[in-house]
């Protein structure tokens, strides 16, 4: 094991205390304003075809309509009321005015009846955003704009009655980021005095159940200080500020429970203060850093993807795991210095909760255990096995429904545009199509082409309109539309704003809109979008041209195989590291490969109940959700995985170094077990329900994507905690006898018959 300076940090415990006070105090300021430098959208995957596509649409166009937001009117007269029409001149009067916005459309410029409801009070307009907000992922127009129609509304005469909402895009991912840091903010308020019950109850003391939760509030708020800074030089995710939170919270008082409880065991067996303090750092803190090691491992593998998403809950997940491992074993030990005895206040608490702590259930189960440990492992693999099954019939996708808040401003404009069938309207494909330099996509060669590539991609049924130049005016033939864009100066003049949104100045780059029908969900688009990529590649009269697709599905479908084709380097990086450092840490080989089996079977069983319960829905209901998703968001599986992977062996680092401890002292593999795991049973059972609680919390998020890693994470560590460190790993330790410390120890009592007869 790793061998830590327990004197030095005692002996300075005064300096270290107050060098952690002044840390805090210097990044508590950044971490409170941490999400508004964080981004919902990380764009799209580097080199993918959906990022060509919005390059191409930033090149060949001025002011190109690659994001824009939605605002919804809802009145309480006829959209043709002279009311109404005041309302929207007005409101595209003030949109016009703004910085920000390049061009607007409405019913009033277009005339077009899918602008408005069926009741004819309802309607919406686009508001194309300029590339320069578009390309500052950490700045958001939204509340501005919000803040300036709404004033503006209330200043109108005769608006009473009159609502406006802001969605799109912009609008829905600005929402999530506030919607995320206000679960978040919640979950801390839930967890922490939970938290403190839990530490109540294991300690049987105020002052020593206190402790934990200062390390872990600290580990969190100097982290997320860390990761505002970091943000003013890449892009990091929202996600970030979630995961930090939970793996913070959850590691530093995971971290802190384990140096406490070792503590109060050294100064029970006489030693003092000092004394305790450094023997302490000495034997927890080695497995601490050890354990923080085999974590870390799953962040750096996510550091190494081309995605802001998951290369930024990399990072985050490296500086939280490296600042409550420090504490831990630095803070903590010698705030443990300076308290003495004093941990133990007050007493009486101690006595009333005696009964908590008495060993012999923990005795016993370890002793029947040893007596029986193919039962236990057939048992236990039997029930890991049921749980596991649902995963074999996973699907990998967005969502088809709960994606986003609908309590939210633009959550509830989303819903009206649905009733409307306008919804895909908001989030349509987008065909980028460039022909060789010197070709005209108005040339009767490749108008033919184009019209044939969007008649096929329009007799789809998911498809409800496809907009481009060979559909402006709908029913034309191809010669007919040859003839029609015979003077394309005089018809750019009659439609400039559809000719500056849909074809380049040169006439080199168009664009084509498939906007889906209402009843096509997110997987649904995910599914036409590789549709439209497989018509596109078997277009004959589109020879040359360079066709690319870009839109809100296509960058998830891009993301979603990118993730996929990587995620087994990650998972092979990951079981690799960790194997090869357990190796090290305890000189065996049977360890670090059981370990890596095993963490990979209640990862596995945690997938299994996370398809039953969120793609099937099976107590869906019970996280606030209508219905089953009926499919996993991609980056779920790997952040979880990834995560989970090196916390759940935070475990398997507690147990083995006990076991280890006692048995390199006797050489007895079977005494050495059976003590291991009925000393540490307590203390990973009460850390694992404190890891459930923080994690949990997060399982009633509003962030669908949040709900999913929260509960994923929940459910594998309490998988992990019993049916695997309390069943399986001493079982097969049992079973194993002397081949569990192969080749590091060759000692002739180590199986079970020298046990026995000892």
């Amino acid at each position: 094991m790793i061998t830590l300076p327990g004197k030095h940090v005692v002996r300075w415990r005064v300096w270290v205390v107050a060098a952690w006070a002044a840390l805090a105090i210097l990044f508590a300021p950044k971490a409170s304003r941490v999400q508004q430098v964080l981004a919902v959208r990380g764009g799209a995957v580097e080199g993918s075809e959906s990022a060509r596509a919005s390059q191409l649409l930033r090149e060949a166009f001025p002011n190109p309509i690659a994001d824009y937001v939605a605002i919804v009117v809802r009145g309480p007269v006829r959209y043709t009321n002279p009311r109404f029409v005041s309302v929207l001149d007005s409101i595209t009067a003030v949109l016009r005015r703004q910085p920000f916005i390049s061009q607007v459309v409405s019913v009033r410029t277009i005339g077009e009846s899918t602008f408005v409801s069926k009741d004819r009070r309802t309607t919406f307009l686009i508001a194309a955003l300029t590339a320069p907000s578009i390309t500052n992922l950490n700045r958001t127009v939204v509340p501005e704009l919000r803040d300036t129609l709404s004033g503006m509304l209330g200043r109108l005469p005769r608006a009473d009655g009159f609502g406006v909402m802001v969605t799109g895009n912009p609008a829905l991912d600005y929402d999530t980021r506030m919607v995320s840091t206000a679960d978040t903010r919640n979950a801390e308020r839930r967890a922490v005095p939970l938290t403190l019950i839990v530490l109540v109850l294991a300690f049987g003391a105020l002052v020593a159940a206190s402790l934990p939760i200062i390390v872990g509030i600290l580990a969190m708020t100097i982290a997320l200080g860390i990761i505002a800074v970091a943000a003013e030089f890449q892009t990091m995710s929202v996600f970030v500020l979630n995961i930090t939170t939970m793996v913070g919270l959850g590691v530093g008082i995971d971290y802190s429970l384990l140096i406490v409880t070792r503590f109060r065991e050294e100064l029970n067996r006489g030693l003092a203060p000092l004394d305790a303090a450094t023997r302490t750092v000495q034997t927890a803190g080695s497995a601490v850093v050890t354990s923080g090691l085999t974590v870390v491992v799953g962040f750096a593998a996510l550091t190494l993807t081309p995605l802001t998403e998951t290369r930024s809950v990399g990072i985050g997940g490296l500086i939280v795991v490296a600042v409550a491992v420090l504490l831990a074993t630095t803070f903590l030990p010698a705030l443990l210095a300076i308290l003495g005895r004093n941990i133990d206040r007050p007493r009486w608490l101690a006595r009333l909760l005696a009964w908590i702590h008495t060993p012999t259930g923990w005795e016993r189960w370890a002793r029947s255990l040893g007596h029986h440990p193919w039962r236990a492992i057939f048992g236990g693999g039997l029930a890991a096995a049921i749980l596991t099954f649902p995963l074999t019939q996973i699907k990998i996708g967005l969502p088809v429904r709960n994606w986003f808040p609908q309590e939210t401003e633009s959550g509830q404009a989303l819903e009206d545009l649905r009733e409307m069938g306008a919804s895909g309207v908001i989030q349509p494909l987008r065909v980028v199509v460039q022909f060789p330099s010197g070709e005209s996509a108005l040339s009767g060669r490749r108008l033919s082409g184009l019209k044939a590539l969007s008649d096929s991609i329009g007799k789809d049924p998911r498809v409800r309109e496809v907009r481009g130049v060979a559909t402006l005016r709908p029913g034309l033939s191809t010669l007919q539309l040859a003839m029609f864009y015979s003077d394309a100066d005089s018809v750019r003049l009659r439609y400039p704003a559809f000719f500056n949104a849909y074809l380049s100045a040169d006439r080199r780059t168009t664009l084509i809109d498939v906007i889906t029908a209402d009843t096509v969900t997110l997987t649904g688009m995910m599914d036409l979008t590789r549709f439209v990529r497989h018509t596109i590649a078997s277009s004959q009269r589109l020879r040359g041209a360079e066709i690319v697709v870009a839109g809100f599905a296509a960058s998830s479908l891009d993301l979603q195989e990118n993730l996929l084709t990587r995620f087994p380097g990650i998972v092979a990086m990951i079981l690799g590291v960790t194997a090869i450092m357990l190796l090290i840490a305890f000189r065996s080989v049977l360890v670090p490969l059981k370990a890596v089996v095993l963490n990979c079977v209640s990862v596995g069983a945690a997938f299994g109940i996370t398809v039953l319960v969120f793609q099937h829905g099976y107590g869906a209901r019970l996280f606030g959700l209508e219905g089953g998703t009926e499919a996993i968001f991609v980056i779920v599986p790997v952040l979880v995985f990834a995560t989970v992977f090196g916390l759940s062996m935070d475990y398997e680092v507690f147990l083995l170094t006990r076991i280890k401890e006692v048995f390199d002292k006797t050489g007895r593999n079977d005494h050495a077990t059976m003590e291991g795991l009925s000393a540490t049973a307590s203390t990973i059972t009460f850390a694992a329900l404190i890891m459930i609680i923080v994690f949990g919390n997060f399982a009633f998020a509003r962030v669908l994507a949040v709900q999913f890693i929260g509960f994923g994470l929940a459910v594998a560590v309490l998988l992990d905690a019993t049916l695997i460190r309390m069943v399986l790993v001493p079982a097969i330790m049992h079973i194993a006898g002397r081949w569990n410390w192969w080749p590091g120890v060759r000692a002739p009592r180590m199986d079970r018959d020298s046990d026995e007869t000892t």
